[in-house]
């Protein structure tokens, strides 16, 4: 009976991901996620925390490590579904204790900003709004699945533990960069 249950659910989850497939034209379609979290610190320990970008492996599970090339470049490795990837990302605006938004400038695409805004106190709301365009069918059934929403709830939620339990930032840069608005996904 378990195995019945089991081949049942199976065959769901695979249909269900085919027509997500087929909704999205398989491939090369942009997905967003947008997700917030209220972190119990204030707007500027938050800011500068998010600022540190090499620390990132240590409340992103699928990030090993990033390399701050200069003020603007960045060099990601992670893995994505089990599979090692590596990205440039360059930041294009950044306005202290309000924005940081990037776009990747090869590898898959994607872009973003993480906004920071006070309320009150000791708490500030994070949101994290990205924009990706799976490359490969398996980024493209992880996007059908939730994959990567799943995955910015789980990293706002380890920020909140770390930057909470540690009660201020291991450093900041309070520089800015000046954009336009949001950045586009374009390669």
């Amino acid at each position: 009976m378990n195995r019945l249950v089991t081949l049942a659910a199976l065959a769901v989850g695979g249909a269900l991901i085919a027509k997500q497939l087929k909704r999205n034209g398989a491939q090369k379609n942009s997905s967003s996620v947008k997700e917030s979290i209220t972190v119990d610190v204030p707007v500027r320990t938050a800011y500068d925390q998010w600022t540190q970008f090499e620390d990132f492996p240590s409340f992103m599970d699928s990030v090993h490590s990033i390399k701050q090339l200069d003020d603007k470049r960045l060099h990601w490795k992670a893995d994505v579904m089990g599979k090692p990837i590596e990205w440039d990302a360059e930041i294009v605006q950044q306005i202290p204790d309000k924005r940081i938004s990037w776009r990747s400038t090869t590898g898959t695409p994607n872009s973003g900003t993480v906004s920071f805004e006070s309320l009150g106190g000791n708490r500030t709301r994070i949101t994290l709004e990205m924009t990706y365009t799976p490359e490969s069918t398996v980024e493209s059934i992880g996007d059908a699945l939730g994959a990567v929403r799943i995955e910015a709830v789980g990293n706002l939620k380890r920020f909140k533990e770390m930057i909470e339990s540690r009660g201020h930032e291991t450093g900041a840069w309070r520089g800015t960069i000046a954009g336009q608005g949001k950045p586009a996904v374009t390669h």
